[in-house]
């Protein structure tokens, strides 16, 4: 919070205007296991918050109010998945991150033990698991300190009206602004949402 504050007068503003932020807060509601926490992101890709929040809850639903297993997964129709309120192709990347478990090609458990280009790897090679999910994960699951989303279209406009930008930063220039904020680029992203008062979805 300090090394924001003094490495960016723009963000010390933001900071300034928004405290010590909950950070716990930002991540109550999503899964403490690694399986549960990708599938919260596929169901959030492009959707608003509030949008999210409610098919994950309807997914759940048919569960027992908790996130299915793979192979429960992979043993549910897919049409009872798009009843829920999941697109054609949400339900296909789901049952691909079970494939990919199931097959041992992704395995979650290891993920805390390599650095974020490697997770974000291996996490890309699932179908329909891009790098939005992956930086979703290194940030809220893995709670890597110095990741920047530059793909989050929250964070594009909340730079966008920090710094007075006449449109859109693209991700080159996000990431040029963002320099300064190393080696916190995480902590940097929650202030920037905070400051939408918009968490991603």
């Amino acid at each position: 919070m300090e090394h924001l504050a003094n490495a960016d007068p723009v963000m010390a503003a933001i900071v300034k205007a928004h405290g010590r932020l909950d950070e716990e807060g930002r991540r109550r509601g999503r899964p403490a296991d690694a399986y549960g926490a990708l599938l919260r992101s596929v169901v959030g890709q492009q959707l608003s918050t509030k949008a999210a929040r409610t098919i994950y809850g309807r997914l759940t639903g048919l569960y027992g109010d908790r996130a299915p297993t793979p192979r429960e997964l992979m043993e549910t129709d897919p049409e009872r998945l798009r009843e829920v309120g999941l697109s054609r192709a949400k339900a296909r990347y789901l049952r691909s991150l079970a494939e990919h478990v199931l097959a041992g090609k992704l395995e979650l458990e290891r993920l805390d033990e390599l650095p974020d280009e490697e997770v974000s790897a291996q996490l890309t090679d699932v179908k329909g698991l891009g790098q939005w999910t992956a930086d979703m994960f290194l940030i809220f699951h893995l709670r890597r300190p110095d990741v920047l989303p530059v793909g989050d279209l929250g964070i594009r406009r909340a730079v966008q009206i920090a710094y007075g930008l006449d449109g859109l930063p693209t991700p080159a220039e996000l990431a040029q602004i963002a320099e300064p904020w190393r080696p916190h680029r995480s902590l940097a992203s929650l202030y920037l949402w905070s400051s939408l008062d918009n968490a991603p979805g």
